[in-house]
Parts: C-alpha cells; sequence; structure tokens
C-alpha cells in the first residue's frame, strides 16, 4: 500500500475535522468517567473501526456507564440487553407472531428485537447459552438476522459491545474462538488510580451529577469510518502487521522460541482487525499515517483473545500478555 496518496490536502482535512470532534467527545465522555483512558480510547477506536468490543473486567468499573455515556455522545441509538442462562435467541433477534386480521386472515407479524439498535449493550454475554450467542454471532458478523428464511438487516451503523465479568464462573458459557473473533478488541478494563477515583467518589456523590450532550450521530459516525479506511497505511507498517499476526501462531511461519508454547493463534482477522484499529488510532491524533507505535499499542487488545497458551506453557507459569510483549519486541 502507498505511503503517500497524490493530493493528501483534502484527506487531511478531514482527519483533522474527525479528529477535534473526537476530541469533544473525548472531553464529554471524561466528565462521567473517570480515569480509565486508556479503556475510553480503545472504545473510540472500536467504534471508529467500525468493531465490536469485549469489555473484560470486574463489578463496578463503569463498564455500563461507560456504553450508556458514548451512546449519548455519539447520538446513537442505545438497546441493553442483560444475558442470563435462560435467555433465548427470540429475546434478542426478535421473533414472528401469528395475528389474525379484520378480514379473519390469519397471517405473521415480525417483531424486532434489542438486536435492531445501532449501539448493543450485551451486558454479562458469557451467562446466554451457546445458542443464543450463536444468534448474536450472526447479527454481529453480517449486520442482519433471518427470521423464518426472511433476512432483516439491521440499523446503520451496528455495533455490539458486550461485557464480562473475569471472576464469576458458576451459569456462564465462555465464548467459542470463533465468537470471540468477532470482536475487532477486547478491552481490559482495570481499577482506576488513586486520583480517578477520588474524583469520581467526590463527583458522584453529590446533590448533581454531570451529563453529557451527543456530538455525533450515526451518519457521522459512519462518515468517520469511512475516513478511517481511506488513511494510507506505509509498507513498513504493512509488514510489521503481517509479521506480528504471523508470529503468534503455532505452525511453521510462527516465532520459533514461542511456538511451543502456543496452542492456537490469530487468523487473518486479526490482521485485518490491527490494521483497522492502528488507522483509528492515527485519526484519533489527527495524523494522516500510522506509526509502529500505534501497531504496538493496539497488539494486546487486538491479540489478547485470538490466542491461547498450551497446557505445558500455563504450567510454566507462562502468561498470554507475557507472550504478547515478546511478540511486539519484534517490532523494534
Amino acid at each position: 500500500m502507498q505511503a503517500t496518496i497524490d493530493n493528501p490536502e483534502p484527506l487531511l482535512r478531514e482527519v483533522e475535522e474527525v479528529a477535534r470532534r473526537v476530541g469533544q467527545i473525548r472531553q464529554s465522555i471524561g466528565r462521567v468517567i473517570f480515569g480509565q483512558q486508556d479503556v475510553i480510547e480503545q472504545a473510540l477506536i472500536t467504534l471508529l473501526a467500525g468493531g465490536h468490543a469485549l469489555l473484560v473486567g470486574v463489578p463496578g468499573l463503569a463498564k455500563t456507564r461507560l456504553v450508556e455515556t458514548l451512546g449519548i455522545v455519539l447520538g446513537l441509538d442505545v438497546k441493553r440487553v442483560q444475558f442470563t442462562p435462560d435467555l433465548m435467541p427470540a429475546d434478542i433477534v426478535g421473533s414472528e407472531v401469528l395475528e389474525e386480521g379484520d378480514d379473519g386472515r390469519r397471517h405473521f407479524r415480525f417483531i424486532k428485537g434489542p438486536v435492531f439498535a445501532q449501539l448493543l449493550m450485551a451486558d454479562e454475554i458469557n451467562r446466554a447459552s451457546p445458542r443464543t450467542q450463536s444468534a448474536l454471532l450472526q447479527a454481529m458478523q453480517e449486520k442482519a438476522v433471518s427470521i423464518a428464511g426472511q433476512r432483516h438487516p439491521l440499523p446503520l451503523p451496528f455495533h455490539v459491545l458486550a461485557t464480562q465479568n473475569p471472576l464469576e464462573q458458576e451459569g456462564t458459557y465462555p465464548l467459542p474462538e470463533a465468537q470471540l473473533d468477532r470482536f475487532l478488541l477486547q478491552i481490559d478494563v482495570d481499577y482506576p488510580d488513586l486520583a480517578a477515583e477520588r474524583a469520581m467518589l467526590l463527583a458522584t456523590t453529590g446533590a448533581e451529577e454531570a451529563s453529557v450532550i451527543p456530538v455525533f450521530d450515526g451518519a457521522a459516525l459512519q462518515a468517520a469510518q469511512r475516513v478511517v479506511r481511506r488513511i494510507p497505511v506505509g509498507e513498513q507498517v504493512v509488514e510489521a502487521i503481517l509479521g506480528l499476526v504471523r508470529a503468534g501462531r503455532p505452525d511453521s511461519s510462527g516465532d520459533p522460541t514461542l511456538r511451543p508454547q502456543i496452542a492456537w493463534g490469530p487468523g487473518p482477522r486479526a490482521s485485518q482487525a490491527l490494521m483497522l484499529a492502528v488507522r483509528a488510532r492515527a485519526l484519533l491524533d489527527g495524523r494522516l499515517s500510522p506509526s509502529l507505535d500505534d501497531v504496538a499499542m493496539v497488539a494486546a487488545p487486538v491479540l489478547r483473545h485470538r490466542m491461547a497458551l498450551t497446557f505445558a506453557a500455563r504450567a510454566d507459569g507462562v502468561t498470554l500478555p507475557e507472550v504478547i510483549r515478546r511478540l511486539v519486541a519484534r517490532l523494534n
């Protein structure tokens, strides 16, 4: 891919304008979400890249609040589904009901489920059964659902931000690799630092709480996503993406020093996710082209849910973050 374009000025102006408005989005989100700057950045990268994200963290870290705030600031239609073991596919995608008209004739009418939204929050997604997860999988991949042989397109833009509690294991169904691969990023939500927690404590226990206002709308987000895909990527960054992803595989293309430790590694969708994510990160900073630093910064969120270690590696105390750090170190 070309590192430059014939006339970069128009695109640069678009990039700078989108970056300016995204800066307003960040500022607005910062009024109600304290700390968590990396989490906010990764969530915005996901949406600008047109993907879905899996937010993993213990309860009480404002994952739900973040999704709701993103929906307001971006001007999107937001719906939330609390996933439970008894949730059925029809509870998400919708179902057909038999009705009788005034003329006595019976016909089926499709009632849309909550998946017909621009931003769907799938809360505690790993509590749903595999059957229900597979229904959401089609919606995430195809941006449409099929009911009784009829295809129903979903609203655009369409994004799923799912949450998962890493601690509770009872009553959960681990997400299959095929569904994990559909998430552009896995965003790990950690505890806030002292200053952020102090600010949150004071701001959320008073008589009034801060509110946010829309900065984008669905059309503006789609326009920004089109700008992301037009950002040129230099050959050095393309080679770095390919080298990073291929080094994380257990086959002959992988890093021979890490190959025995990896049970399964990232596929081509990881390369696509990295390409889109580095473009979106460059756009966040108002830059016309991504760098190797962008690849290094988004490598972990892109790879951590697309790799698994062998039993022997885990028994030896090897961790996945350590393996990813070693893969990223190859970029230098």
